[in-house]
């Protein structure tokens, strides 16, 4: 009977030892906090709820020393019995304030019943940690997400084909995408050119402009930064035509081409040395009202230089010094590289100033 009695008392020794391992001490917010808490504490909107402060506050303010954050978002819970609302109101001010504690206060959010979670807060999530490029913790909140019942929507899924083309991922984009295509819902710019972005990292542009064509005949048009990014990768690579369609292809989804489109442009033509239509793109920027940049006419100079045509340069100089045009640190810095070739440097002055007489 003795022995009985020790050992229940030893269980029940255990048990309160246990619950208070399981407790979460509450801090009193006083003047024992720093300086960086007090000026974020500050922040807090001043009309928001009471609860909502208070754990706002235990956030600001929180130690490992007084249990872990679930512990402390579930005393609060036992506490307050938040609603959806009060949730959303923390979080907003969480994410406002970019505190470094966001993610883990989301995610046990996602587990409390009184957050009511759905597929768009799982999909926020997801879409957060992408951002950070934290590709496990995206893909665990998707197990998640799916273990709970939910399924995959468009929003969703466009995510994953943005997060997996970012990683360098092009199967899983691929996968993500077919998937979207099974929804049967209609699919929108931001869906299509996710997948676009993916093919142009992946180095599989003319997949990414077959994508593109596809979607003109549905009279969907891609974001200025798409057709840029592909117009971009054919220009890096010397691919003059391919860069023309693009730009050809901005212009009839009614996007007007600015001075760096174009530069993009005259850099294809110049890279795959084609002065005469690096000269004509140029030429057409000045037509629609544009003022060129520095890049721009440097380009144009470094199409003249591979050919050696000192004078048609000199021309095109002196063209756009009486349009009032100067040129920049880039463009002057090519001249004094080419002069120096030629062994001209100290004659530049002069021979610019007979051309100008001479214009």
């Amino acid at each position: 009977m003795v022995k009985s009695v020790n050992e229940g008392e030893k269980v029940e020794y255990i048990k309160e030892v246990k619950e208070e391992k399981t407790r979460y001490r509450w801090l009193k917010i006083g003047s024992n906090i720093s300086e960086e808490q007090k000026q974020t504490i500050s922040q807090i909107p001043p009309k928001m709820e009471n609860r909502c402060q208070a754990l706002l506050k235990q956030i600001i303010c929180f130690s490992p020393e007084n249990g872990s954050i679930s512990l402390m978002m579930a005393a609060w819970v036992k506490s307050m019995n938040p609603q959806r609302a009060d949730w959303l109101s923390v979080l907003k001010e969480l994410e406002r304030l970019n505190h470094p504690l966001y993610f883990e206060v989301v995610e046990h959010a996602l587990t409390e019943e009184s957050f009511e979670a759905n597929v768009r807060d799982y999909t926020k999530m997801i879409h957060g940690y992408a951002k950070q490029n934290k590709l496990q913790k995206a893909e665990n909140t998707l197990l998640a997400m799916k273990n709970r019942g939910f399924i995959c929507d468009q929003v969703t899924l466009t995510t994953l084909v943005h997060m997996y083309s970012k990683a360098g991922n092009l199967k899983l984009a691929e996968e993500s995408f077919e998937e979207m295509k099974l929804l049967g819902t209609p699919l929108d710019r931001r869906s299509y050119g996710s997948m676009v972005m993916a093919y142009i990292r992946a180095g599989m542009l003319d997949h990414g402009e077959s994508l593109l064509r596809e979607m003109e005949t549905r009279e969907i048009y891609a974001g200025r930064e798409v057709y840029k990014a592909l117009l971009r990768a054919y220009s890096m690579i010397s691919d003059s035509r391919g860069a023309q369609r693009v730009f050809n292809a901005i212009q009839l989804a009614g996007i007007i081409p600015d001075v760096k489109v174009c530069g993009l442009l005259i850099n294809a033509y110049v890279m795959a040395g084609q002065t005469h239509e690096a000269v004509i793109a140029f030429d057409n920027l000045r037509k629609a009202d544009l003022e060129p940049n520095d890049k721009c006419v440097a380009l144009v100079l470094a199409a003249y230089e591979k050919e050696n045509k000192l004078n048609n340069a000199l021309d095109f100089l002196i063209k756009l010094e009486k349009d009032g045009v100067m040129i920049g640190r880039e463009a002057s810095e090519l001249l004094v590289r080419w002069f120096r070739k030629l062994g001209v440097v100290e004659e530049v002055e002069l021979v610019l100033r007979d051309y100008a007489s001479s214009a």
